[in-house]
């Protein structure tokens, strides 16, 4: 079992701020997270993407699941139907998975359930009880029997099949995201910002998702029904568990659970014995953190790199959109370019981390032209520059970078140092915390040829850098370029 003191989320993480008011510090001592292997081969992936697909892509609402809470009750009956017109033409897993190893991605992430309840799985975990938005008496809670899931839309294909699939034949490592609300069953209610709330719904979630409340449905409050009955709340719980089994079942070996939002504190008893579950049948898959704490095996800063190194040896990655949304963005103005990518991939290695960059294929399962431009143009660096981002380790301490354009990474086995320049350094690079020894080499990453360097006590390391490569279409790279420093051969 891994009880590392320091294997534990920092208090600065958010998601955390959720559920730490009822989730233990310490896991139960029966309870183990994935093995240190596991992590080890997490921490080697360096880059990977994250990819959101659903019924909201048909509506190209730029967004997820969320605008369905402020819809009306007639749209919100119009989009649960939607899965009748699911239909995506042009899907190709293969095609998908041969974009991502152009880019030089070695994950992806992809939503088998967002919160609005529709799987892009062949479950058998159906729904019981499903919201009526448009009834004559208002919003009512029916009896209904099926999986709200692609097998009962038009398409009828089991999507994470074929992306595990194809995944294996790339080797691409497989991320499952799995939202712990449902917004589709009645029985999930009131956790995660569901649509429909009971009497009690204060006492059920924690103050601070509570101030969220607001931000989330404006004026349209969700519908208040009666408590959870007892069987209600059995069908919950395993429905959630189920759902989870499944894909860990049936689709061989999985690496990461990417798990988002939470239920709520009279339901984490039963939650507990899920992962617990969860790890008897994989043990080494990574688990998110998100609804579980330190249960989990991985945390994800969203939408920013942290400013500095984490405090904490649990791994993390950064989740970030290439445009404005992890879903669909038709408007190529917004795709933020391959030197935002390499520079955010960059500073985030530097620190010890992982990033994922996200996108989404549009209704029919293609991507957006600017999105496969500007991801196989990383793909281009890393080819050249991959050996200072892959599978490599942070300097100890604040060596991690120097002013704002010099940063490193290490080997494994630490042989040799990266320094990798965001800007071009002209005629020499110099660099202050690293001190080599005699007969040391250095090379530009793509450059075949061995650079002179001096080094003393006031200056530091002075690397001098070729004539000809003054010349930017001389140089191996575009956008930042890459100094191994050989300090074992």
């Amino acid at each position: 079992m891994c009880k590392e003191e320091n294997l534990r989320l920092p208090e600065t993480d958010v998601h955390y701020n959720d559920v730490r008011m009822y989730i233990e510090d310490i896991p139960n001592d029966d309870y183990s997270h994935a093995t240190e292997n596991a992590r080890e081969s997490f921490r080697d992936i360096k880059f990977g993407v994250r990819i959101h697909w659903g019924l909201y892509s048909k509506w190209d609402l730029q967004q997820e699941s969320w605008p369905f809470l402020k819809m009306s009750y007639e749209e919100k009956e119009k989009y649960i139907n939607l899965y009748k017109d699911f239909d995506p033409k042009h899907f190709d897993a293969d095609e998908w998975m041969s974009f991502f190893k152009r880019a030089g991605l070695k994950c992806f992430a992809f939503t088998s359930k967002h919160h609005d309840g529709f799987s892009l799985f062949d479950t058998k975990a159906n729904v019981k009880r499903r919201i009526n938005w448009t009834s004559p008496e208002g919003p009512q809670i029916e009896e209904c029997d099926f999986a709200y899931s692609v097998m009962d839309s038009p398409f009828k294909r089991d999507v994470l099949k074929e992306l595990s699939d194809a995944a294996r034949k790339y080797d691409m490592k497989i991320d499952y995201y799995f939202s712990h609300p449902d917004w589709f069953d009645a029985d999930f209610r009131p956790y995660g910002f569901h649509p429909l709330t009971v009497p009690e719904y204060k006492e059920l979630l924690t103050d601070r998702q509570l101030e969220e409340y607001d931000d989330r449905y404006e004026n349209v409050f969700p519908v208040p029904v009666h408590s959870l009955t007892k069987k209600e709340r059995e069908s919950m719980i395993a429905r959630h568990r189920q759902q989870l089994k499944e894909i860990l079942t049936n689709y061989g070996k999985i690496d990461m659970i990417c798990l988002d939002m939470w239920l709520g504190t009279d339901v984490w008893p039963e939650m507990r014995e899920t992962l617990k579950e969860l790890r008897r049948i994989q043990p080494d898959v990574m688990l998110r953190c998100r609804g579980i704490g330190n249960y989990g095996d991985y945390y994800t800063p969203e939408g920013f790199v942290p400013g500095s190194k984490e405090n904490t040896d649990m791994p993390w990655m950064v989740i970030y959109p290439l445009a404005n949304t992890f879903s669909y963005d038709p408007d190529e103005s917004r795709y933020k370019g391959s030197e935002w990518i390499i520079k955010n991939l960059v500073d985030t290695v530097a620190k010890g981390g992982n990033f994922m960059v996200g996108i989404g294929p549009d209704e029919n399962g293609l991507w957006h032209p600017a999105a496969i431009k500007q991801l196989e143009e990383t793909g281009v660096w890393l080819d050249i520059n991959g050996e200072a981002i892959y599978a490599t380790r942070p300097r100890p301490g604040a060596l991690y970078k120097e002013g704002e354009d010099i940063l490193f990474t290490c080997s494994k086995d630490s042989k040799s140092i990266y320094a990798i320049c965001t800007k071009w350094p002209g005629n020499e690079l110099r660099i202050n915390s690293v001190q080599p020894k005699a007969g040391t080499s250095i090379r530009m990453l793509g450059h075949d040829e061995v650079l002179n360097w001096t080094y003393d006590e006031k200056s530091g390391l002075k690397i001098l850098v070729p004539e000809h490569l003054q010349k930017e279409e001389n140089r191996p790279s575009k956008i930042a370029y890459s100094f191994k420093i050989t300090i074992e051969p």
